[in-house]
């Protein structure tokens, strides 16, 4: 009875550490999806504030138009590359958050590996 008890307490302590390791690593993520998403904004709002600038200066239309199709281009691949950049954070957090899980379901399931 006593080898049984032992049992238990050692797979709670074990699927313990699984969860505060998983919890670590999801608060690793999320700040680092946090900072991304800082540093795409500000940068955004920097490229926006140029064009307004650059908006005022013009003397033609048909310059406003150019400067206006250069930045929805420019917006739109840099918003495609934080997107991409986003997508592999979220699968990078995933992929961090459920190791330590994985791990220590895979030694409950299988403990003579």
């Amino acid at each position: 009875m006593v080898a049984t008890f032992d049992n238990v307490q050692q797979l709670g302590k074990e699927q313990f550490e699984a969860v505060s390791a998983a919890a670590a690593a999801v608060t690793k993520g999320w700040q680092s999806i946090a900072a991304e998403t800082t540093d795409y904004s500000k940068k955004s709002f920097e490229k926006s504030r140029a064009l307004a600038e650059k908006l005022i200066a013009v003397k033609k239309i048909d310059e406003a138009f150019q400067l206006q199709s250069d930045f929805a281009k420019s917006a739109y691949e840099d918003f495609m590359a934080e997107a991409t950049k986003l997508g592999e954070l979220y699968t990078s957090l995933a992929k961090e958050a459920f190791k330590p899980i994985e791990t220590a379901t895979k030694a409950y399931t299988n403990p003579a590996e």
